[in-house]
Order: C-alpha cells, then structure tokens, then sequence
C-alpha cells in the first residue's frame, strides 16, 4: 500500500518544463532580476517621455541655456516646511555663463500638470495631451521653469531629451536584432540542412560579409545619406546598417547547431512522415536553437544601442533637433562647455547603465539556460 501510495503521489507531480526550468533559475540570479527591472524602467520611462516630462524636446528658452540643475527648495526662509518650489534663474555673467536666483516669486512644483505652451503637447498612439507628471507654476498661475538635469546649450530641458532620447538608442537594439535573427536563422537553418555545395557556397557568403570592417562601413555609408533626410528615414537606415554587418556571424553558429540537430530521430521521423524541408527547418530544427538565439540576442543588443549612438555622436546618426543619447553627447566634445555644465555628460551615463544591464542580464540568461552552472 504505502508503494501505491507513492506513486500515486509520483504521478501527481506537475512536470516542468525546460523554460519553467530556466526562469526558475534566472530568478534566483539577483544582478540579472536588478539589471531587468532596471531596463523594464528605462523603457517605460522613453515610452511615456512626453507625459513624464515637463516639455517637449523641441520646446527651447533661449535665456536659459545651460541652467544648472533647477534646486528644490523644501522649507520656507523661516525654516519651516513648505510644499517644494523652484526660484526662477537668470544669467548673471555671459562670459561665465553664470545663474542667479530670482527670489522675488515662489514656483510651486506641481503633478499632474497641464502646461500653457502649445509646444509642450504630446502624442502617444494617436493620444495627445498637454499634461504632464510634473511642473512649476506659482501661485498667480504664472508658469515657471524646472529642470531637475539642468538645460543644454539651446536651452532645452536636459531631463525631457534624455528620455525622448531613449528611444531611439534604447529601440535599435530591437529592432536590429529583429532583423539579425530573421536573416541568421534562416540562412544557418538552411545552410546547415542541406549541407554540401549549398551549405559551402552559403558559408563563404557569410565569411565575406564577416570580413567587412564594420566600423568603417558604418562611417562609409552614414556619410553618403543625404542630410534632408527625416530622422526616422536616417533612423531606419543605421538600423539597415547595423543588421546588415551583424548577421552573418549568427548565421555561422546557428549553421553549427543545426548540423547536430538534423540528425536527431525526430527530424528523421519528420522526414519519413513526408514534412516538407521548410516545415522541418522551421517547426522542428530552428526552435530547438531558441536558447541559445535568446541569450545571443540579449548580449547582441549593447552593440546596437553603442553603434547607433557612436554615429550620432559622430554626427552621422540622429541629426539635430532630434534627441538621441549619442548626439546629446557631442555637446561634451567642448572641454570649456564640459567644465561649466558636467551635466551634459548624463547621457553617457545611461549608455552605461544600459549596456551594463543588458550585459549583466544576458549572462543571467546564458547560465540559467545552461545545466551545468551552478544556479
């Protein structure tokens, strides 16, 4: 009785799956779970840019370029607590580019506010609105100005271009990587599953693109677009570009993996029930590779974000007015501009930060994939 016990209980057990497996050990990998709540932030922050800033990242003040960092005053002058306010500020010294306080009216910092500037508008899937989490404004209704990173040289708001800058640096990954995988697994899932001339004619394919100097391609082809171009055109070209150097090098290892999967009893039980080469190429070969393309994808995508950003640093990529954290940088080209507003290197900082995460996330992914770690 007890053994029929037993294996009633057996069987009563859930059987986990490999993916069940896998997210079970990444959780317990604590820097990967930090570094992807810190990127699930960072993209929710660039989607909802227009309503989490106080302006547009086209909205300037031309008195107000490079303002240090707006200060929040939480106490009133007899030291009391106050509801958090903001001085207005004025250049006191053109040659210094030095700020002083305007003291003679409070700006309250306000949420959930609706700004007077037309300008300030945004739009998200076809939802426009004027309000945004936060601003200043004083008592009398007067609208004042806060920025909590300061501004940059044309007096944009520092902290709105970061986040609307975030798109764009933070999006090319994905959508380079979408275009990678497509490209590399079926030219590896080809190239491996037939194997002879086809499989040598693809390779040798796949070892010229391999041999083309990425970076100064990037510089070649950045340079002969036209600068009339719309940002989002210029956009889609790096894209091209960065998947377009990219591929080959995943097709190599997904041909790699293929030629051991094909030989597998279910790929030839596919065969001998009459599965056409593509269905099995691409219902039976190519998902058993998913592991390996996951993890490879998430490690690939600090390339794109470092690619795209080192051209529109450059000049090259996202042209101006247009936010992007690789041309936000190219204000600190300037030493002097540098020394007097160290703020313009914020966006640097966030290059950092996400390359870091998604590093630190991939290799989380790769040892909770891998049964041998010891997670």
């Amino acid at each position: 009785m007890a053994k029929t016990k037993d294996i009633k209980a057996n069987s009563g057990e859930k059987v986990r799956s490999p993916w069940r497996i896998a997210w079970m050990r990444l959780k317990r990998h604590k820097l990967a779970m930090i570094s992807a709540y810190i990127l699930i932030v960072m993209y929710l922050s660039v989607i909802f840019a227009g309503f989490l800033s106080p302006y547009h990242m086209h909205t300037t003040q031309r008195n107000n370029y490079l303002q240090p960092p707006s200060k929040i005053y939480w106490k009133d002058e007899n030291g009391k607590l106050s509801r958090p306010y903001v001085y207005a500020m004025k250049m006191s010294d053109p040659m210094t580019q030095e700020y002083q306080e305007i003291r003679d009216k409070k700006f309250y910092v306000r949420l959930f506010t609706r700004s007077d500037d037309p300008r300030n508008t945004w739009d998200l899937l076809g939802i426009k609105s004027n309000i945004h989490l936060y601003g200043a404004r004083a008592d009398d209704g007067e609208e004042g100005l806060i920025f909590i990173m300061g501004s940059d040289d044309y007096g944009r708001d520092y902290f709105t271009r970061v986040l609307y800058g975030g798109r764009a640096s933070l999006f090319v990954g994905w959508a380079g990587i979408l275009i990678t995988l497509t490209i590399g697994m079926l030219f590896g899932g080809i190239s491996g599953y037939y194997g002879g001339w086809i499989d040598n004619i693809m390779m040798r394919v796949a070892e010229i693109i391999m041999s083309i100097p990425s970076f100064y391609l990037l510089l070649a082809l950045a340079a002969v677009l036209p600068r009339d171009i719309s940002s989002t055109m210029r956009y889609f070209m790096i894209v091209s570009i960065l998947s377009f150097i990219s591929w080959a090098g995943m097709a190599r290892i997904i041909r790699g993996m293929v030629l051991s999967i094909r030989t597998r009893e279910y790929v030839q039980a596919a065969r001998a029930i009459g599965s056409s080469d593509m269905r099995i190429i691409t219902k039976h070969i190519l998902p058993n590779t998913l592991s390996f393309v996951i993890v490879s994808a998430t490690l690939s995508i600090p390339g794109y974000i470092l690619g795209e950003s080192g051209l529109s640093f450059l000049g090259l990529g996202i042209q101006e007015p247009d936010a992007s954290w690789g041309n936000m940088l190219s204000s600190a080209m300037n030493l002097q501009t540098l020394a007097k507003s160290p703020w313009n290197l914020l966006a640097g900082v966030f290059i950092f930060a996400a390359v870091l995460c998604y590093n630190l996330f991939g290799d989380g992914l790769r040892d909770a994939f891998d049964p041998r770690s010891k997670l």
